[in-house]
């Protein structure tokens, strides 16, 4: 397919483990480039606890664990880091089953439907506690990337609403993106431009990938139906955006050297939808497309 990216999705800390230690990461670089493949971003279970997500007592050390998994990352030439900031409920989904196109299943969000699905109590947190505690997190963590060659890109809160379930969300919208760039200035201080999300939140894409430009060190290139209350994942070529002025824009605006990944994809007939969003074939699809639109704005 032409693909020489890999983005680390699936890193899982286990066994008492809370960081990803030098040899760990050696191992799993050696794996993928014996598959003739470049690890360019570790995203999903990076080292980030949300004792420092919330800055409760124990967050210094776990921020030095960060650190040291970021200096690991540089040492490897592992060059970007997604993290994100939603606290307890992550990725929030409602549906995984939706039926599209030919049969093929989708997952969905809507806000009258969700509930808290874990147990514990309700995280007991202020946005401004949330907003502190990324700030002193950055103030900590921006000059060892910088120091490392490690760029770091935020995601946004998937659905970026003011909270789910109970638990309040921050990074939502245009204007968290434009404090916590304003918070440390610095290229290694970035975004993971999510586009399923920034769609969520209402904004015209193409105007928006070129306002962050240069501060945008990874995407996730989908499109949704809907809005943050309640929407439905698309196949890439039948959401509502204009996915090649997205593309466009990108070839505009940001770094070349940007990786970019399909993100959710459609789960399609003879796959068992176990991993809703993360299947084969609905990739290999959107790979396609998605060099059909690089190889169009390139002409």
């Amino acid at each position: 397919m032409g693909v020489e990216n890999a983005v680390v999705h699936t890193l899982e800390i286990g066994d008492g483990k809370t960081t990803w230690s030098y040899h760990d990461l050696l191992h799993l670089k050696n794996w993928y480039q014996d598959a003739g493949l470049d690890v360019s971003v570790i995203e999903g279970s990076v080292p980030l606890t949300d004792r420092v997500r919330l800055g409760m007592e124990g967050r210094d050390e776990d921020i030095e664990e960060f650190k040291e998994f970021i200096r690991h990352c540089g040492q490897l030439d592992i060059p970007v880091v997604c993290y994100d900031w939603m606290v307890g409920i992550r990725w929030a989904r409602t549906e995984a089953h939706v039926e599209t196109r030919g049969g093929s299943l989708v997952t969905a969000y809507s806000n009258d439907r969700m509930h808290r699905c874990r147990a514990g109590p309700a995280v007991d947190a202020s946005r401004e506690q949330l907003w502190d505690a990324l700030e002193y997190f950055l103030q900590e963590v921006t000059p060892v990337a910088e120091a490392a060659g490690v760029k770091l890109g935020l995601h946004p809160d998937d659905p970026p609403r003011e909270s789910v379930g109970g638990v309040p969300r921050i990074i939502n919208s245009t204007e968290a993106y434009q404090r916590v760039l304003d918070s440390y200035d610095s290229e290694h201080n970035g975004i993971t431009f999510c586009q399923g999300n920034f769609a969520a939140m209402g904004v015209v894409l193409p105007e928006t990938i070129r306002r962050f430009g240069d501060r945008i060190n990874f995407v996730h290139f989908r499109d949704i139906e809907g809005d943050a209350d309640d929407f439905v994942e698309t196949w890439h070529d039948e959401g509502p955006r204009d996915m090649l002025a997205a593309m466009e824009a990108y070839q505009d605006a940001v770094d070349d050297d940007v990786v970019m990944r399909p993100d959710h994809v459609p789960t399609m007939v003879g796959e068992d939808n176990s991993n809703p969003g993360y299947h084969t074939k609905g990739r290999l699809f959107a790979v396609g497309y998605m060099r059909g639109l690089l190889e169009q704005t390139q002409r």
